[in-house]
């Protein structure tokens, strides 16, 4: 019995000796081997780490110019391995600026935020645009492949991948002087698309401001009146002038200046006024509806409006309670007197109304069309008024925004015409500007106590 236990335990060691002899005799695949010899490069694309080529080129997905792949120092630590890396040497791998750099060039109709990857401190060129970009003080740590990703130090991302720095752009910042107050200011393409950033580029345009106002149908039995002692006034005057006795025709001259002056006070112009002295009887559609199908229109315009509004222009009408009617008439006068509580003017204006729409008293809906003509003209969401000046921020590229004081003319239908401060071509911010306006103040002000330099305060994060 006890010989048959040995045999057992004999065979059972056989066995054991024969496998951990198999396991070390046998030639094992060395780990993480390379599917390319060192010898031969490999290209990959910044932006789309994943694609690889052995050779130059451009990636399929966004287009960008494949970037050589720099062979990475040997981790074994085999006395055969003249190039052993060191803790210093592995450490620096991960010490390039991934640098998320605003490439000008456009992919299909918007720019391309590129990958730039460079050792700290090393100024490097955009391998599209021909930008150089240079790395400053880490910002924060992020892994390219996951956008708005942010660390405050070094590990793994949520991928598995190692993170790397972020750097700020040394030497971007423009020595323009911007208004008092205000700053430029450096924002990241990850903070721009947090704060919904969207520019419009300043361009000329024809621009036509229409003025929208409420108006009557005139019922106006004083200027009816008025009319009727300025004709019988004129009638006298032309019979004195066929007397004798002169204290009779100066009479008639005072009288006839009179009626004229009130004439012109009710807000009829001299040219109305001659016209009148051929009428036998004064305009009856200031009271009932006139058998010659003419109305008086008269329309409100305020003070600020004034300027833009001349006797000739064309009024547009449209009736409320009649749909789809306008009518178009001309401005034949302009009260020469403003309102003292509304700020406002009347004009005068002559409609033609065949179907006898028109009533006195009616309202309507009145709109006068004003050509500007071509100006250089900017989207009005792109202006911060202050109260003293009329601020707008311009994207001068690579992140940079820069302030500048402009001096504007006539708001037009959403645009401004723009008097003097921009250049045809320039990009205006015309969407997170608010929180543009905000670090660029806050900046202008910590350089104001100089805090700004020393410190090296970029709200570009």
């Amino acid at each position: 019995m006890n010989r048959r236990k040995k045999l057992i335990f004999a065979a059972t060691t056989g066995v054991v000796l024969l496998i951990v002899g198999i396991l070390f005799f046998v030639p094992r695949p060395t780990p993480h081997a390379p599917k390319q010899s060192s010898s031969e490069a490999v290209y990959y694309c910044p932006m789309h780490p994943q694609y690889v080529s052995d050779r130059p080129g451009d990636c399929p997905i966004c287009n960008m110019r494949l970037v050589k792949k720099e062979p990475e120092p040997s981790t074994q630590t085999t006395p055969n391995n003249p190039n052993l890396a060191t803790p210093e040497s592995i450490a620096k791998q991960f010490t390039s600026i991934c640098y998320l750099h605003n490439c000008e060039k456009l992919h299909e109709g918007k720019p391309c935020p590129m990958t730039v990857v460079a050792k700290p401190g090393e100024k490097v060129t955009c391998p599209v645009c021909g930008t150089h970009v240079a790395g400053g003080k880490i910002l924060y740590w992020t892994d390219p492949m996951i956008p708005g990703f942010k660390a405050e130090g070094p590990g793994k991302s949520p991928m598995g991948m190692d993170l790397v720095p972020v750097y700020e752009e040394i030497g971007a910042l423009s020595s323009t002087q911007g208004p008092d107050g205000y700053a430029p200011i450096l924002l990241t393409p990850q903070k721009q698309q947090l704060i919904g950033v969207r520019t419009a580029p300043v361009e000329r345009k024809n621009l036509t401001k229409t003025i929208r106002t409420v108006g009557q149908i005139a019922y106006d039995p004083q200027l009816y009146q008025a009319q009727q002692e300025y004709l019988q006034a004129l009638q006298a005057a032309k019979r004195a002038e066929q007397g004798t006795i002169p204290e009779i025709k100066e009479q008639s001259q005072r009288l006839l200046a009179s009626s004229r002056l009130r004439l012109r006070l009710l807000g009829m112009n001299d040219a109305l006024i001659d016209e009148m002295a051929s009428w036998q009887a004064p305009d009856q559609s200031l009271l009932l509806a006139d058998p010659e199908k003419r109305v008086w229109l008269y329309a409100t315009i305020y003070e600020y409006e004034l300027p833009l509004v001349a006797v000739g222009q064309t009024i547009q009408i449209d009736i409320p309670s009649v749909a789809g009617v306008s009518k178009e008439g001309v401005i034949r006068s302009i009260d020469p007197i403003i309102d003292p509580q509304s700020r406002s003017v009347r004009v005068r204006a002559v409609l033609t109304d065949p179907e006898g729409i028109l009533r006195p008293g009616m309202y309507v809906n009145a709109s006068i069309q004003v050509q500007a003509g071509e100006t250089l003209a900017i989207p009005e969401e792109a202006v911060f008024h202050t109260g003293t000046k009329s601020i707008v921020f311009i994207d001068k590229g690579q992140g940079l925004f820069e302030p500048r004081d402009v001096q504007l003319g006539m708001k037009a239908d959403g645009f401004y015409e723009v008097k003097v401060g921009l250049s045809n071509g320039e990009a205006v911010v015309t969407s997170g500007n608010f929180l543009i306006d905000s670090e660029s103040r806050l900046k202008a002000a910590l350089e104001g106590m100089g805090g700004g330099s020393s410190e090296g305060h970029q709200h570009g994060q």
